[in-house]
């Protein structure tokens, strides 16, 4: 096969995946908040529910299931304020864990992974509630469907019959390539967050982010 037929639209597939997805939003944000508080086992799990989410979103578009997500707007629209309900109250968790900190500071020796084993300090997320709230982030977000599944799949099925799936092998590697980058690169910062005003400076961040973005689902669709 040419490159033409194969690289190029892998290429162009991974262009197009990553400019969609390296933006802030809540769930990079939630990710990034988890790289520099969850042991490396949730933080892996993590990684892998949104690569896998995103795979099977770009999936979904590419065999057609766009063209029906635009046939039901009712099911967006229970999504999106469901969606909005649960970005407000996470936003307004942050919000009160900026304004009233209690134990905030991470303390790198309490995680094996990075070669201690004292306990104390910023107490990290469970393994359910970590991984329950990345679910929630990624499909009750109704732009995953309109951006990812309908337009990512009208983008792919441009391209020729077997070029899509070269175009969709580049987009779902630009999503296991980020997600990678930010769950596992993020973790340099955890010295950082050692201090209780950085977690504070940063939650306030997270609180503006998720209510920011639960605002516009619940006010501006």
């Amino acid at each position: 096969m040419p490159l033409s037929s194969t690289l190029l639209p892998a290429l162009f597939g991974l262009g197009t995946g990553l400019a969609l997805i390296v933006a802030i939003g809540s769930q990079n944000a939630y990710l990034l908040r988890l790289a520099v508080s969850a042991r490396i086992r949730i933080v892996a799990l993590a990684v892998l529910i949104c690569a896998v989410s995103d795979a099977l979103l770009i999936l979904a578009g590419v065999l057609g299931v766009g063209a029906v997500i635009e046939r039901v707007p009712g099911a967006l629209l229970v999504v999106r304020f469901l969606g909005a309900a649960f970005l407000i109250t996470y936003g307004v968790l942050a919000a009160r864990r900026a304004l009233r900190p209690s134990a905030v500071a991470l303390d790198v020796r309490a995680d094996p992974a990075l070669g201690g084993g004292s306990a104390g300090g910023h107490a990290g997320p469970t393994l359910g509630r970590a991984l329950g709230t990345m679910l929630a982030l990624t499909w009750l977000n109704p732009h995953v469907y309109l951006d990812t599944v309908v337009f990512l799949g009208s983008v792919a099925n441009q391209q020729g019959v077997d070029e899509r799936w070269w175009w969709v092998g580049g987009a779902v590697c630009a999503s296991a390539l980020w997600f990678s980058a930010l769950g596992f690169g993020a973790r340099l910062l955890r010295p950082i967050f050692a201090r209780p005003g950085a977690w504070r400076v940063f939650d306030a961040l997270i609180a503006v982010i998720m209510l920011g973005f639960g605002a516009k689902l619940l006010f501006g669709g």
